[in-house]
Parts: C-alpha cells; structure tokens; sequence
C-alpha cells in the first residue's frame, strides 16, 4: 500500500542495475528512499540549576516541590496532570548542597516531546556543592521523586544537553552541525541513540547534542539529520524513525 507523506510518491521506480553486469536477477524495485533529511532547528535557553524545583532539603523519602522557574512553564498534561514544561526536549540536572552527602537515588519521572512516559534514576553521588547532569531528553516532568536524606539541599534544573527529534543512531548520519551562525560544522559533543531494551538509567533513545559553547536563548541549533529507509518511507517503523520505547 503507498504511503503518502511529505514527498512526492511517484510510484515504483524501475533500474537496470546489474543488467549490463552479467547479473541474472536484474532488480525492478530501484533504490529508494532518496533524499530524505530532517532538519533539527532550535534555540535553546540557558540552562538553570533550580527551574524545576528549588533548593530543598528531604529529611526522608518523598517527592520533591516542583515549580517552575527561568526557561520553564508551569502546565497542564492531557492526562491532567501539572506538569514542569522545558522550552525545548533536554536532560535535567540535579545540584547537590553542601553537607556530608550520601548517594541518594532522584527518580525523575515525566513526559517526551512526542508525550510518551519516561523516567530516569539520577544518582546523586557523594561530593558536595557539584551538579550531575542526567542522559535523557524530558520535555514535560511531571515528578521528582527522593529516596531519602541525602545530607545536603537537593535542587532540579536544567541542562545543555540537548534532545534529538528523531533516531540518531550514528554520527555519520549527521549531514550538518550548525551553531550560532557558524558556516563550519559545530565540533559539540554528541551520543548516539540507545537501541538496546531502555531503563530507568540508559541513554536516550534518540540521542543527544551538547553544543561547544552554552545556549543562551539566542544561539541556534540547525542539526541536518539524514534518515534512513527504517526511518522513513514504505519500509518505516516507529522504532526506526523515533527511537525505542521510553522506560
């Protein structure tokens, strides 16, 4: 069945690949998809250590205060649920106060940009007065959950890395990384997408960017993404195109 999206569908496309090759089994079904790129256009905000919930200490297990803050909204999911809404798809970040630390498990708990549930367990660790950033992209968090005292103030906010739209599984499927108006590509940091069953402490399952210097609200992003035939087209999956399912 022809699936009809963005580009043109022209129909099958005959080749003669191979005929002229001695090949006995001449293919009839061309070479498609072809031509197909995603184009990732962001400007992000300068990230915050406490635009999800501010400095607080937890004398026991429970769930943090979340409230919105610089680069944040405070909104209502479609399940009903209110929700810390980020100005675009990033991993969060958790800073630790000072104290005598213990390592303390922070489940973060929320939505992606496509609304599907996610979670990831940070650790806190044991060095005072440091921030861990988290691997996955939330867009929407809808909890922040404490599992006990941690022997410092505990506050969540934001981060510079970045969140793909779509499944990048390999740098090299990475056409162009523009930053800030630079006509080079931007030599940032990036992680390919986890393929593997996701959990609470995996990557993210479509990857992410750290550019080479800071957001700050003014700074764009251009990813060209190219996309592969299990990405887009006939042969598509949900998988290929978006990533595995979030945990």
């Amino acid at each position: 069945m022809p699936q009809y999206s963005d580009d043109l569908f022209l129909g099958t496309a005959v080749t003669y690949m191979g005929m002229n090759l001695g090949n006995p089994s001449p293919m009839s079904q061309g070479v498609g998809p072809l031509g197909r790129i995603y184009v990732w256009d962001v400007v992000p905000l300068t990230k915050q250590t406490n635009n999800v919930s501010v400095a607080a200490s937890y004398a026991a297990a429970g769930n943090a205060t979340l409230a919105a803050g610089t680069g944040t909204t405070s909104v209502t999911t479609a399940a009903g649920i209110t929700a810390i809404q980020l100005d675009c798809p990033r991993a969060v970040s958790i800073t630790i106060g000072t104290g005598t630390i213990a390592d303390t498990a922070i489940t973060v708990t929320g939505l992606d940009v496509y609304g599907e549930a996610m979670s990831e367990v940070i650790q806190t660790g044991t060095t005072q007065s440091t921030t861990v950033n988290g691997k996955k992209a939330f867009f929407q968090i809808t909890q922040v959950a404490v599992a006990g005292d941690c022997g410092g103030t505990i506050a969540v906010g934001t981060t510079d890395i970045l969140g793909s739209p779509v499944r990048i599984t390999d740098a090299g499927y990475i056409a162009r990384s523009g930053w800030a108006g630079a006509l080079a590509d931007d030599a940032g940091t990036f992680v390919a997408a986890v393929t593997t069953t996701a959990t609470t402490t995996s990557g993210d399952v479509r990857g992410t960017y750290v550019p080479s210097s800071a957001p700050n609200g003014t700074r764009r992003l251009v990813f060209g993404i190219l996309l592969p035939a299990i990405a887009t087209g006939p042969n598509a999956t949900r998988v290929g195109a978006l990533g595995v399912t979030q945990a």
